[in-house]
């Protein structure tokens, strides 16, 4: 898998040609260049005979082992939380989108200055060669970082309360939200736009979606909702882009129903969905949130396989089988995503007042009225509603 996966990502990035792939095993890395000096030798003339450019390593690079591979090898040379942050970059489409990734990029390359030859001297303070002796190069570039930080963290907050403005606003839309959840290349864009009609990045690679994309949606079972498609997870996430991109995955904190889309063809499926949990648990998504398993890519199974995974996911109630590129499936899965956002229904009184019109025409809109009548003090109605629906009438203003 992790070839595999460290392969995609590369493929991920545009204009990149992938020359070649292989495992290099460590049993105990060099410090100051990661490999042996046999090894160093050995990958410096194969990269020199195919001509390379770029070396992608799929794991941690310390700066002081990236600066001396770069020397050695002559090439430039990205580790797995680089390359993805250059495939965020490529991909980032909405204003916090694009300050989230600057944000990352800023936090990895402050962890990454190392003295280089030409930061050894320190710079002179002062005017002309009076002044005493400066702070070091090192020390200069690491604060003109921090002051960009601190400038895209006040553009990034203003961004952020623009957000809580959006969401405020949709709570008082009678709709639930239903988040696409799983790990990147999962289908969570084709469902989306089998769904809902719009046109989201869709393609067979890592990181086609990175900001959150919201709709709302009329269900063919009748049901209303947002649906919400979220960035890919992914193994071993760079610590900087799981904190960069936290306001994308807040959605789910928001999520009525969590739809966990799976790539049930995929060799490591089920590994990947034990990482896609992990992080569902971390983002502290609970228990009390419902939770529904989507097996998807039910047109890549041959036979044999497509029968094994039906028998399985009929064992368990929350877990369904669908192909969202041919459509097969969708209608036990939609069905069961409306029971989940009705969930149990109890029967209540309610009075209005004269001048909660609004109120009250949301309940007859939601269907929720069994009974009613005028007295003097204003509107009785019996409802008969979920949790979810009481909840969502009481944000009305």
């Amino acid at each position: 898998m992790a070839l595999e996966e460290a392969v995609s990502l590369a493929h991920a990035l545009p204009g990149l040609e992938v020359v070649g792939s292989q495992i290099v095993p460590l049993r105990d890395p060099n410090p100051g260049a990661l490999f042996g000096s046999g090894k160093i030798e050995e990958l410096r003339a194969k990269l020199e005979a195919e001509d390379i450019d770029l070396v992608l390593v799929d794991g941690p690079v310390t700066p002081v082992q990236q600066r001396n591979l770069e020397r050695d090898w002559k090439v430039k040379l990205l580790d797995r939380t680089g390359l993805i942050l250059e495939i965020f970059s490529d991909r980032a489409a909405t204003r916090e989108g694009v300050l989230q990734v600057e944000m990352a990029h800023l936090s990895y390359q402050r962890t990454r200055l190392v003295r280089a030859w030409t930061h050894l001297e320190r710079q002179r303070g002062g005017l002309g060669f009076v002044g005493g002796p400066g702070e070091t190069q090192i020390e200069a570039d690491r604060r003109a970082i921090d002051e960009q930080l601190v400038r895209l963290r006040r553009q990034l907050d203003k961004v952020v309360k623009t957000r809580e403005l959006h969401r405020k606003a949709r709570a008082k839309v009678p709709y639930p939200i239903v988040a696409l959840v799983g790990y990147t290349n999962a289908g969570k864009s084709t469902l989306f736009n089998r769904l809902t009609g719009a046109e989201v990045m869709a393609k067979d690679m890592l990181f086609a979606t990175l900001d959150p994309t919201m709709r709302a949606v009329r269900l063919p079972t009748g049901a209303d909702v947002i649906l919400s498609d979220t960035v890919g997870f992914i193994s071993d996430l760079p610590t900087e882009l799981v904190a960069a991109f936290r306001a994308t995955l807040e959605e789910v904190l928001a999520a009525d129903v969590v739809v966990h889309v799976r790539d049930i063809s995929h060799p490591e499926t089920e590994e990947q969905a034990e990482d896609v949990r992990g992080i569902l648990d971390s983002l502290g998504v609970g228990e009390e949130t419902a939770q529904i398993e989507l097996w998807n890519k039910l047109d890549r199974l041959g036979p044999e396989e497509l029968e094994t995974v039906r028998i399985r996911a009929a064992r368990n109630p929350d877990v369904f089988v669908t192909s969202a590129l041919t459509g097969e499936g969708l209608d036990a899965f939609l069905e069961a995503v409306t029971e989940a956002l009705g969930a149990e229904r109890v029967e209540e009184d309610l009075v209005l007042g004269f001048a909660e019109g609004k109120r009250r025409a949301w309940l007859f809109e939601k269907g929720l009225v069994e009974d009613e009548r005028q007295e003097e003090d204003g509107f009785h109605l019996r409802v008969l509603w979920s949790a979810l629906d009481k909840a969502r009438f009481e944000t009305l203003g």
